[in-house]
């Protein structure tokens, strides 16, 4: 300081010179201004507190500030995500690319994606087409996803959940980039640890599953899918998350020095059950899922009923599928379970189909997770569930984007808040990334922006991504250990 004071006394005189003294009381004036100005904003001084008070006060700071307040949070650390299913969470501009690499075929107008060869009669043209038009490639990404959803003459339910069955056969050879994409995805959004729902044995086991049927008898039903060889679904399964793990580790240049941050993420699976199938082949996928999940250094470690909850079959079965659930849980009680429960609204369903949902997944179901939950409030003594819930440590896997896209619930109208007051464990997760044209820290913004979340909310949330992980306890104790590490060089920058 006393240098630089120096420095400016020894310019006055060339000041005087070329002001004149009737001038110089000024310049000296605000030459001292500026040197004040600049010793402080050259040091400036830390406000009081530990770093992640520090931390806490500048999110608030920045909380009437969307694009500050997200910046913030794409670089917060943010463990794990525990509810992403595989093919949602692709964007449809890496459908159209292997869509027309497959040399597979659109249709114009209904916007599906299939095999060769393409019919005119049906106005499919190749997906290559979608390369060289911008309109038809405009017109897929918005049928393949929630973009534009408003003007496609749907509810949001309904495009969300048709357009899988439009971009499905663009992803069935692509399951290595297709984790690739995820994961790398997810390391730029500080995601250490992914949970990704898939079907990994080929649909062996629904096939098997049409085979024998339902006789409506749990232990018989069971013999017959044994005999018919439902167990080589495990090796399959296996065989196929190699290839794919080989290929997305190709794809990442894991292992060289340009190895792309998705190598770092440790991903581990879970067993999807389509619940809108028959019967048959819904008890056969739950077979092969509770297997699957309780075999010794599986990297499958859970299994949860997938599809739309308020689907036809859905509903009718719903109670028998839980009865399913709990059979099987006595056969394997090793295995983890995590069950779609109370993705439902009202209007959605009858009044009766909102009161019972998530209460049976965790009582019968043996849910240890719940995915979204966002019609709890209407379940019988909603209270007394969600305390019991606390009690019992069953998270709720929370899926912002895609309730309010999918539901229409958002901001007071949605539970979040309802589940942290009576002490249930949340977690944040992306659904389906892909479709809903989301990721993880936006998600996060969600939570802060709509919910009121703070700092030290969203950090325990962050934690429990990783504290409610199916992953094996060496694993996520390395995991833990590194956000927390994580954690402490984040919160120095403030």
């Amino acid at each position: 300081m006393v240098l630089k004071i120096q420095k400016y006394k020894s310019s006055l005189y060339f000041l005087r010179v070329l002001c004149g003294k009737g001038q110089m009381v000024f310049v000296a004036v605000a030459l001292l201004s500026a040197i004040a100005l600049q010793a402080q904003t050259a040091a400036p001084k830390r406000t009081a507190g530990t770093p992640e008070q520090r931390t806490a006060r500048y999110f608030e700071s920045v909380r009437q500030s969307p694009s500050e307040m997200l910046a913030f949070l794409l670089s917060m650390p943010k463990g794990g995500d525990l509810h992403n299913h595989l093919s949602g969470a692709i964007y449809a501009e890496s459908y159209i690319q292997w869509a027309a690499a497959d040399g597979l075929c659109v249709s114009q107008t209904t916007m599906v994606v299939s095999r060769p060869p393409c019919r005119q009669d049906e106005a499919q043209v190749p997906a290559t087409a979608a390369l060289a038009s911008g309109t038809l490639y405009r017109q897929l990404i918005d049928a393949w996803s929630m973009r534009s959803w408003r003007f496609a003459g749907q509810s949001g339910h309904d495009h969300f959940f048709d357009a899988f069955g439009k971009f499905g056969a663009a992803g069935a050879t692509h399951a290595g980039a297709m984790l690739a994409e995820v994961a790398s995805r997810s390391a730029k959004g500080h995601v250490s640890y992914l949970e990704l729902m898939l079907t990994p044995d080929g649909g062996l086991s629904s096939r098997l599953g049409q085979q024998v049927g339902w006789d409506g008898n749990f232990q018989s039903t069971l013999d017959k899918l044994k005999a018919a060889g439902i167990d080589k679904a495990i090796p399959a399964a296996a065989a196929y998350l190699d290839a794919a793990e080989r290929d997305k580790n190709s794809e990442l240049r894991c292992g060289t020095p340009q190895a792309d941050g998705g190598c770092s993420v440790t991903i581990r699976y879970v067993s999807q059950v389509a619940r809108e199938a028959a019967l048959g082949s819904v008890f056969a996928q739950m077979v092969t899922g509770f297997a699957l999940s309780s075999a010794t250094a599986s990297k499958i470690v859970a299994l949860n009923l997938v599809q739309a909850e308020d689907g036809a079959n859905s509903m009718r079965n719903f109670a028998l599928q839980m009865q399913m659930l709990d059979f099987l849980h006595a056969n394997y009680p090793a295995a983890h379970v995590t069950l779609h429960a109370g993705e439902l609204a009202p209007g959605l369903v009858p009044p009766d189909g909102l009161r019972f949902h998530i209460r049976d997944s965790v009582r019968i179901g043996h849910a240890e997770r719940i995915g979204h939950g966002v019609d709890v409030m209407h379940e019988d003594e909603a209270d007394g569930l969600m305390r019991e819930m606390a009690a019992r440590h069953v998270a709720v896997e929370i899926c912002l984007s895609s309730n309010d896209l999918i539901l229409g619930v958002s901001g007071d109208e949605h539970p979040l808040n309802a589940y942290l007051k009576r002490g249930v464990p949340v977690t944040i997760a992306t659904d389906d990334e892909g479709v809903s044209r989301s990721e993880i820290s936006r998600e996060y913004l969600k939570a802060a922006r709509e919910q009121g979340l703070g700092y030290l909310q969203l950090k325990a949330i962050a934690r429990n991504g990783l504290k409610y992980a199916f992953v094996e306890e060496t694993e996520k104790a390395r995991l833990q250990k590194s956000l927390e590490e994580d954690f402490r060089k984040f919160e120095s920058r403030y």
